[in-house]
C-alpha cells in the first residue's frame, strides 16, 4: 500500500490534500500495527507513536452519522462525543460554571515529520482539519474549546525540548509547562481575574529519566530510557507540595493527561504536571478530578460522585477545565452524558 507522504502535495502547501494523504498514513500505519498486535509504531530518530491515536487521526470525521462507522465505543448511543459535550456545558452554564474543553492534540499532528515516510512536508502546517471543524462546532455551539495545536506547531523550536515524550504517550515536561501558560490565562479570563498573581510556588527546571509505556510495550531494555526535562514546582519551606486543593475554585477534570509528571510511579515523577504547572501559573492550586483511564465518561462519572458526596459542592466553583487526549473523540469506551447534581442538593439524597 502506497502511504508514504510525499510528493508535490507537500511541496507546494496543499492543504485538504496534505491532511488527506495524512490520514491515509496514519490509517496503514495503524492497521498495520493492529494486525502484529503492536501498541506502537516506531519512527524516526527513536521517536514512538501509540497506535490508537494513529487510527484516530485516520478515521476521519467522527461526529454525527460517521460516529457509528469509527468509533470504538461498547454501544452505539455512546459513539458520538458531541451530544455528551453539549449536554455537560448546558449543564455547568445553569449553575454558572465556565466549562474550556482542552483537547491534547496527538503527537503525530504536532511532530509529523518523525512518523516513518513523512517527506516534504511544512513542519508548522496544520494536518487536523477534522479536529478544526469539529471545535468550530462545539464554538458554534457556546463551548470554550482551547486549541493548543497551533501553539505547540509555532513554538517546537524551544530550548526545553519537544512537547511529547519520544518513548511514552503523554505530553512531555515543557509540553505541561507551554498548555499550563495558555490554560491559566483562559482560566483567569472566565474567573474575571485580571489582577497581578502572588505566587507563592517555586519552579525549577531538572532532567528525569522515564519508563515510558511505549518504551515498555517494546518489552527490549537494550534501547536506551528516555530523558527530558521538567519543572519542578514546590512551595520553599514547604515538606509537601501543594498543587491541588478540593476547595479551589478551578477543576481539573480529564485523563492521565493531567496525571502524568504529578502522580508520580507509573506516571513517570511527581511534581511536575499539568496541575503543578497550572498552580505555578495562577499563584493558586486547581482540585484535580483525573483518572488514569477514559477522560470523556470516567473521569465526569468521578466528578458527579464527588460532588454527591459534599453537599453544596458546587457553590464556590467557578471554572471546569476538561482536558483529554484528543483520540478520545474515537478511542474511549463512549460518550454517555452524566447528569451533574445540582447546586443545592442535599447530601444523604445524592450519595451514589
Amino acid at each position: 500500500m502506497a502511504w508514504f507522504l510525499a510528493g508535490p502535495y507537500f511541496a507546494h502547501g496543499a492543504t485538504g490534500a496534505a491532511d488527506e494523504l495524512f490520514r491515509q498514513q496514519c490509517a496503514a500505519l495503524a492497521q498495520n500495527a493492529e494486525k502484529s498486535k503492536a501498541m506502537a509504531v516506531t519512527g524516526k530518530e527513536g521517536w514512538l507513536f501509540l497506535t490508537s491515536e494513529l487510527r484516530h487521526l485516520g478515521a476521519g470525521q467522527f461526529w454525527g452519522e460517521a460516529a457509528i462507522r469509527v468509533s470504538r465505543a461498547a454501544g452505539p448511543e455512546a459513539v458520538d462525543p458531541l451530544p455528551a459535550i453539549l449536554d455537560f456545558n448546558d449543564q455547568l452554564k445553569k449553575i454558572g460554571v465556565k466549562l474550556i474543553v482542552v483537547p491534547v492534540p496527538p503527537k503525530a499532528v504536532i511532530y509529523p515529520e518523525m512518523l516513518p515516510g513523512f517527506t516534504n512536508g511544512n513542519e508548522k502546517a496544520r494536518l487536523d482539519n477534522i479536529h478544526q471543524e469539529f471545535y468550530g462546532i462545539l464554538r458554534s455551539n457556546d463551548v470554550a474549546v482551547l486549541d493548543l495545536t497551533d501553539l505547540f506547531l509555532q513554538n517546537k523550536a524551544l530550548e526545553k525540548g519537544p512537547f511529547y515524550c519520544r518513548q511514552d504517550s503523554h505530553w512531555s515536561g515543557s509540553g505541561c509547562v507551554l498548555a499550563a501558560e495558555k490554560i491559566a490565562a483562559a482560566a483567569r479570563a472566565a474567573l474575571g481575574d485580571s489582577a497581578p498573581r502572588t505566587n507563592v510556588f517555586r519552579g525549577d527546571w531538572q532532567t528525569v529519566e522515564i519508563n515510558g509505556d511505549l518504551w515498555r510495550a517494546l518489552n527490549n531494555e537494550n534501547i536506551p530510557r528516555e530523558k527530558l526535562r521538567v519543572r519542578k514546582i514546590s512551595i520553599p519551606g514547604a515538606e509537601e507540595p501543594a498543587g491541588t486543593d478540593a476547595e479551589s475554585r478551578i477543576i481539573l477534570l480529564g485523563d492521565s493527561h493531567n496525571l502524568v509528571f504529578h502522580a508520580g510511579e507509573d506516571m513517570l515523577c511527581s511534581g511536575a504536571g499539568l496541575p503543578d504547572q497550572l498552580a505555578f501559573e495562577l499563584g493558586f492550586p486547581v482540585e484535580l478530578v483525573a483518572v488514569r483511564g477514559s477522560g470523556a465518561t470516567p473521569a465526569r462519572i468521578n466528578l458527579m460522585r464527588r460532588a454527591r458526596q459534599k453537599n453544596g459542592y458546587w457553590k464556590n466553583k467557578k471554572c471546569v477545565i476538561w482536558c483529554f487526549a484528543a483520540r478520545e473523540f474515537t478511542e474511549s469506551d463512549g460518550w454517555r452524558k452524566v447528569p451533574m447534581p445540582a447546586l443545592n442538593q442535599n447530601t444523604e439524597e445524592n450519595k451514589p
